[in-house]
């Protein structure tokens, strides 16, 4: 009954409810003042036509019984003028009573009541005894990739959805959701935000600025993660109360820019784990090319070891008999030293220097090119936007107006020569598209991207591209490792590094009868046993109890590890 009062409540409050309200009152004055002139008309011809007396209850009910259809036919006209009037009745009833009134009703009562009710099936507030739970702001392309993982660690979550019809399809698809507006404090004091383990601010810059101003003050110790669509909005954002500004689409392009294989054969760090270095390493214009991973012998000379090869855009496991090509890049893991050594081998080879071709002079392409121009790699661009080519002038050494797609133009920014494309477009066709193009026009370019929607990936790939990077993993992956407190590894998209307590299922057990590999298709990297990381594994290492396994894959691989031999701590 407090429900219904709830929703009743809530339904006549509704300012279109009560407007709607109004017409169907309108109309049912309108049908009944009908019915008050037909009663009318029908004592008068009784008595002056047809001779005979009826009351007024008589008439009332001939009234209704001829317009709603039933016709008992007790009280008939024998005249051809009240045969006629009785036909104009009914017309007018199957019209005003059989036809309009359901239509009114439904449009201006039942449909509002209806939605009324919909919108009210997302909760307003949380559980009582949530806590430890993560609120996402927005439902925007950082959202779903997001709640995948925390669905798979067991992290509660909540989504604001200040509409409330969104809120409640959301809420029938399975998404924990909460209505509310989002941008008062009311709607965090119903989420239990002093409680949260994160809350992401993930709105346009603005808002997020109203946002963290409503609700710093009372979560002084829980972490907010903000969203900066500008470089301009970081400061103002840190300066509300973000403990975290995540610059993103700088991010992107600098990661991109991180993938391209320029001036020599050189490591290039893309994450940490404790003291070790996670470094890619490109084997064009190596001696590396057309040997095997066992034939480098890499650990042998500098100590690093080898988990991973990029081919083309696919990161597979390394394995001893696998042959390495010119397309090839390495993912390795070592010490800083050590890893200083592995780029002291490969300094005199051959060189490339010319200037990289960028594509696009966004905010992902000027940050692209900046992180370029800090490496001391020369950029060229090719933007159709005279603007932005104007203002990236000064950083590039060549700035080509006009569209990617033009042969002559490609040509003329140096694609035949390049060591590396990067494409920065927010258009996941076209990327698709110049990725087909430039990889036609030079089979040794080495093609990095960014892609907007995971389902093109493939595509993508299939396209020529060797190195893909998506807004929406970066942004996921960014907010993850705050909240687990590590180092954001970016390998690629869908592919992570995962650390779990050994399981009791494979504690005492060799890596070679754990088949981690062969069940799961996870690589194990490294295993830490109190403050000793080892990455020199072999077949007969033992998975002591307590230790960390630190493995890499994606979520799917991670999942049937779970499923297979459980859940460490």
């Amino acid at each position: 009954m407090k429900f219904i009062a709830s929703q009743l409540s809530d339904y006549l409050m509704d300012k279109s409810v009560r407007r709607n309200m109004k017409m169907l009152m309108k109309y049912v004055a309108f049908m009944f003042g009908v019915i008050a002139v037909f009663t009318i008309l029908f004592q008068v011809i009784m008595v002056n036509i047809e001779g005979e007396n009826h009351s007024w209850i008589t008439g009332f009910y001939w009234t209704l019984t001829v317009m709603s259809t039933l016709g008992f036919g007790d009280i008939t006209f024998e005249s051809d003028i009240g045969r006629l009037y009785s036909i104009v009745v009914l017309l007018s009833g199957i019209v005003l009573l059989l036809i309009v009134l359901p239509f009114a009703f439904i449009r201006y009562f039942y449909a509002p009541l209806l939605e009324t009710q919909t919108k009210l099936r997302a909760p307003r507030e949380v559980p009582p005894d949530t806590k430890g739970h993560v609120i996402i702001c927005k439902y925007d392309t950082i959202a779903p990739g997001l709640i995948r993982r925390l669905e798979q660690d067991g992290i509660p979550y909540f989504l604001i959805e200040p509409d409330p019809k969104l809120a409640a399809d959301k809420h029938l698809d399975g998404i924990s959701v909460i209505s509310g507006p989002v941008d008062h404090e009311t709607t965090y004091d119903a989420m239990l935000s002093h409680k949260a383990r994160l809350i992401l601010v993930n709105r346009e810059d603005t808002m997020n600025t109203k946002i963290l101003l409503s609700i710093n003050q009372k979560n002084n110790n829980v972490p907010l993660v903000a969203i900066a669509s500008q470089e301009e909005s970081i400061d103002v954002l840190e300066l509300n109360g973000a403990t975290n500004v995540l610059p993103l689409k700088s991010w992107l392009g600098e990661q991109l820019a991180n993938r391209v294989s320029a001036i020599h054969a050189k490591s290039h760090p893309i994450g940490q784990y404790k003291d070790l270095l996670i470094a890619e390493l490109p084997v064009l214009k190596t001696p590396l090319a057309g040997k095997t991973v066992r034939e480098t012998r890499l650990r042998e000379v500098s100590g690093v070891s080898i988990i991973g090869i990029w081919e083309r855009g696919r990161l597979s496991p390394a394995r001893p008999d696998m042959q390495l090509t010119r397309s090839s890049v390495l993912v390795v893991i070592g010490t800083e030293t050590q890893l200083s050594a592995l780029d002291d081998l490969f300094v005199c080879n051959e060189v490339n220097t010319n200037p990289v071709l960028v594509i696009g002079g966004g905010r992902v392409g000027e940050a692209a090119i900046r992180a370029l121009r800090k490496r001391k790699i020369e950029v060229n661009l090719v933007e159709r936007d005279p603007n932005i080519c104007k203002r990236l002038k000064r950083l590039c050494t060549q700035v080509f107006v006009g569209d990617a797609s033009d042969y002559r133009l490609l040509k003329k920014a140096g694609v035949m020569e390049a060591p590396s494309v990067v494409l920065t477009t927010n258009d996941d066709a076209m990327n698709v598209f110049l990725a087909s193009y430039c990889r036609k026009l030079n089979k040794t370019l080495r093609i990095v991207s960014r892609i907007t929607e995971e389902r093109n990936i493939d595509v993508i790939l299939r396209a020529g591209t060797d190195f893909v990077l998506s807004y929406a993993w970066l942004g996921a992956e960014a907010v993850l490792s705050i909240l687990q407190g590590e180092e954001m590894v970016v390998l690629g998209v869908g592919i992570n590094l995962f650390t779990t307590t050994v399981p009791k299922s494979l504690a005492g057990k060799t890596l070679a009868e754990t088949q981690i590999g062969a069940l799961t298709g996870l690589t194990v990297i490294a295993l830490r046993h109190d403050e000793e990381v080892i990455t020199k594994l072999t077949a007969s290492t033992v998975l002591t109890a307590g230790s960390q396994i630190l493995m890499m894959g994606d979520t799917k691989q991670r999942q049937d590890f779970v499923d297979k031999f459980g859940n460490g701590s």
